[in-house]
């Protein structure tokens, strides 16, 4: 399977805990005013990449706490990073997924797209568009106080979000 990218960074730190590969997917429908990566935005830009080209990618380090889907928005291609993130699994790693959208919007959706596929492989969800009147440089992992740190598995089981510390 293929995924439209923009980048990928392969010892991150910032991008959820750990040390971490970050995947940027290409596309995002929410031109969030202030973005830090606006780059990513046009749907037409990045590169197709085999998501087994990734894999191979990931399985060359073996420091790595995890894999951080971002973007962009990771739930427009979320068919492709759940069957990437079932494999990531499969290595003993955890998925942290950014995402404009609020847990809720996604969850109303899990029948569509792959949504909820690439929901039930995410450990953990940062929600919500960023908000530029909302933003701080002391919240960790996110860029403003509206996102939420969502655990996924909890939340799936529970029918609605649930919060978490990181």
């Amino acid at each position: 399977m293929q995924l439209r990218i923009n980048a990928t960074v392969d010892d991150s730190i910032v991008d959820g805990p750990g040390i971490r590969y970050s995947i940027f997917v290409q596309g995002c429908p929410h031109h969030c005013p202030g973005c830090h990566n606006p780059q990513t935005h046009p749907f037409e830009g990045g590169s197709l990449v085999e998501t087994d080209k990734l894999l191979a990618d990931i399985k060359l380090n073996p420091l790595l706490d995890g894999v951080t889907f971002s973007g962009g928005e990771p739930f427009c291609q979320a068919a492709a990073l759940a069957e990437l993130g079932r494999e990531i699994r499969k290595l003993g790693l955890n998925i942290m997924t950014y995402s404009g959208f609020t847990f809720e919007q996604l969850y109303e959706r899990r029948d569509q797209d792959g949504i909820g596929d690439l929901l039930a492989v995410t450990d953990v969800l940062v929600d919500g568009r960023f908000m530029e009147d909302l933003r701080s440089l002391e919240l960790r992992f996110r860029g403003s106080s509206n996102q939420r740190i969502i655990d996924v598995p909890a939340s799936l089981a529970a029918g609605h979000a649930v919060e978490r510390t990181i």
